[in-house]
């Protein structure tokens, strides 16, 4: 679409979910949104608000809607929800319900973000629906196709948001339409039953139809296969909802946001941010403090990744809360600060550390809160009533400067490159579901967010690094590489070869295709890599905590799993308690990798120890990586963005105290010397190379000797 329509930043909110707000109020709302700075609504176009007779289609107040955005100055954008379906489709397409494990067909029941029917929780698909079904397939295009014919080219029109946070049910679907599906998909795969009886070891299917999705989670190539297909048949499904509006309307933007829930959740609940981000112009994320908690680490992390996801790509954080929650299970036993009451410095820190990580635009997940429903008065900067609140005053302030003339240059400008990339690898997150999901669900997870917290807690920028991605990046870390296929234990092996730079933890690759163990480890000629044998292996995540090791004499906490070597041309760095070998450092071609034998990464989510903080800080300067910023001031977290002539320094105090800190840049630890002020929090003191900040607040601010890289 032309880029003249989109905003400089487009901020807002979500605002109509029939039936809130309610229609008396409509038009004072968006003067007030108007009069505050917002410039974009979305709307929730729900396919059982509007068709509600088939072929009867209700817009009135989807009109209205459209008609006051383009009277205000106001964008839209239009969220198509066909998963909210029409009570007479459940009925008339009964046949086609989604069908759990269980064999139980899904309902459609009223929903929660929304006081209206036909929701059935599940995320995906037609809701309680199989688009799989040819004839719900046809009805749900009918009424994408009458939506994009009602509104292309409308005046208020920015585009559409498609399949509202990408995931789905780990549960779903088993109904007999989806299974035709798989079966055809498995014979494209395989080619023929002989081929696919070698692979899953199932050598007495007669007939394709004699095959079943598996209903047990447990680690085996059909359960891998399953994974794959749901996930392949979805996003196809994404792709046809794109490819059906734009049938219609060539020129609209297509958006779509996740829930920044790669992990863990990319394989069991499909929440694919690279792939779902492939398909649209511009990704997002909802991300809620109130249901994730507070920390600074967790909040950077759903930005990070999502920006990861975004590969260059414009990002917004779509669904940013702006008020309280209430009497959700996520919220109970917390701290009332911990994101359940939002105040305006939250809503400043939470806006501001979003475009630290690289947003450029924000929605608030409500303009004002519920009247209806579980959800009740949550998330709304404004009133229940559409009333000014403080919290909506902070947002109007953030929204009319991020859009003023002056920020151009700064938003413009984009995160630097991180000093270190954590290794994304899907295969080793759907082996750990299927080997770990009745035991110890959480240790993939944990290793993962706790490589990440271990350099960033020391001031780094981690990157979230798709395996596919690994070419842009000269420094990764695997926290939990456990499976790797063929294909990607080469990839890496090349790109190390080439001259890059590997750590990793415990047991790489010791599954390889299809889940097979290695009888080599590690496994896929890793060996050679990594200059090792594999001595001795134990599997016992339930008391990983009681792993020690030292790496070059300093003591570190294991976790996870143990994996012990006999050296094979690389050279001891640490040993276990016991005395088995645990570290080892090896050159191979060009590069060089350092392989620890268990999951420190795990130990430092688990508990923040000082010791293991220091482990990470010392792999960084094993790797000769200086952080792009360095602070005095652990309370606080620093990026460093580029533009074309000039570098940006954002700051952020997520604390709830006063604090200071000095600034210095590279390697060189220049002290940072301080240009145009683009945003301080009132309170804010800037010195030479130093700030002291008020608590629950940011700096955005330019730097006139940003070291160039």
């Amino acid at each position: 679409m032309p880029t003249d329509k989109i905003p400089q930043i487009p901020f807002g909110a979500v605002y109509f979910r029939k039936s809130n707000p309610p229609r008396e109020d409509w038009d004072r709302d968006y003067t007030t949104a108007a009069e505050d700075g917002l410039n974009v609504f979305r709307h929730w176009f729900m396919w059982g608000a509007i068709e509600r007779r088939p072929g009867h289609y209700d817009w009135d107040d989807y009109d209205r809607q459209m008609d006051l955005a383009a009277k205000n100055g106001l964008k839209t954008i239009i969220a198509e929800l066909i998963h909210a379906v029409p009570d007479w489709a459940v009925r008339q397409f009964a046949h086609a319900r989604q069908v759990r494990a269980d064999g139980t067909p899904l309902r459609a029941d009223m929903g929660v973000s929304a006081a209206v029917g036909g929701f059935a929780h599940n995320g995906g698909g037609a809701g309680a629906l199989t688009l799989n079904c040819p004839e719900v397939c046809e009805a749900a295009g009918n009424f994408l196709s009458a939506l994009a014919s009602r509104y292309k080219g409308h005046d208020a029109l920015l585009g559409y948001d498609v399949w509202n946070e990408c995931n789905y049910s780990a549960d779903v679907d088993y109904s007999e339409h989806t299974k035709v599906v798989y079966r055809a998909w498995l014979k494209a795969k395989y080619g023929d039953l002989e081929a696919l009886a070698r692979a899953w070891y199932r050598y007495s299917y007669a007939e394709w139809d004699d095959i079943e999705p598996p209903s047990q989670i447990a680690p085996y190539p059909e359960n891998l296969d399953w994974l794959a297909f749901k996930r392949d048949d979805y996003y196809r499904q994404m792709q046809w909802r794109i490819d059906t509006i734009r049938a219609v309307d060539t020129d609209c933007l297509i958006a779509a946001h996740g829930i920044a829930g790669a992990i863990p959740n990319m394989v069991a609940n499909g929440c694919d941010d690279w792939l779902a981000a492939s398909k649209v112009e511009v990704y997002g994320m909802t991300w809620i403090p109130a249901r994730k908690g507070d920390q600074q680490w967790r909040n950077f992390y759903g930005a990070d990744i999502t920006r990861a996801a975004a590969r260059g790509k414009p990002f917004w954080h779509a669904e940013r809360q702006g008020g309280p929650l209430w009497l959700q299970p996520q919220v109970v036993g917390r701290d009332k600060d911990d994101g359940r009451i939002a105040t305006p410095e939250d809503i400043c820190v939470w806006t501001m550390t979003s475009f630290a990580a690289g947003a450029t635009g924000v929605l608030n997940l409500r303009w004002r809160p519920l009247l209806d429903g579980p959800l009740f008065g949550a998330f709304g900067s404004y009133g229940m009533d559409g009333s000014r609140t403080p919290r909506s005053d902070m947002a109007s302030d953030i929204a009319r400067w991020a859009n003023a003339p002056e920020q151009k240059p700064l938003f413009a400008a984009r995160p630097v490159k991180g000093e270190i990339g954590i290794l994304v690898i899907p295969e080793a997150q759907a082996w750990d579901y299927l080997l770990n999901h009745n035991h110890e669900p959480e240790t993939y997870a944990h290793a993962m967010w706790g490589a990440y917290r271990g350099f960033f807690d020391n001031g780094f920028q981690p990157d979230w690094v798709h395996i596919e991605d690994i070419e842009g990046y000269d420094t990764l870390y695997a926290p939990y590489p456990i499976m790797l296929t063929g294909e990607n234990a080469k990839r890496i092996s090349d790109w190390v070869e080439r001259g890059g730079t590997l750590i990793s933890e415990a047991c790489p690759g010791y599954f390889g295709d299809r889940g097979k163990v290695g009888t080599v480890q590690p496994n896929h000629g890793l060996d050679r890599v990594f200059g090792v044998r594999e001595a001795d292996v134990e599997f016992m995540p339930d008391i990983g905590d009681r792993i020690a090791f030292d790496l070059d004499g300093e003591p570190v906490a294991g976790g996870g799993f143990l994996q012990t070597y006999a050296l094979a041309g690389g050279r001891e760095r640490g040993r276990f308690n016991d005395g088995r070998l645990a570290a080892v450092e090896h050159g191979f071609g060009n590069g060089r990798t350092l392989l620890i034998g268990t999951h420190p990464s795990i130990a430092y989510f688990r508990t923040s120890s000082s010791e293991n903080r220091t482990y990470f800080d010392a792999l960084a300067s094993w790797a000769g990586k200086a952080r792009h910023v360095r602070l005095d001031n652990v309370r606080l977290q620093a990026r460093l963005h580029r533009g074309e002539d000039a570098a940006y320094l954002w700051l952020i105090n997520p604390s709830r105290s006063a604090e200071t800190t000095s600034v210095t840049l590279g390697a060189s630890g220049t002290p940072a010397l301080f240009g145009e002020v683009h945003w301080k929090s009132d309170g804010t003191v800037l010195g030479e190379g130093k700030m002291a900040l008020p608590p629950r607040s940011a700096v955005a601010i330019k730097l006139e000797n940003a070291p160039d890289r």
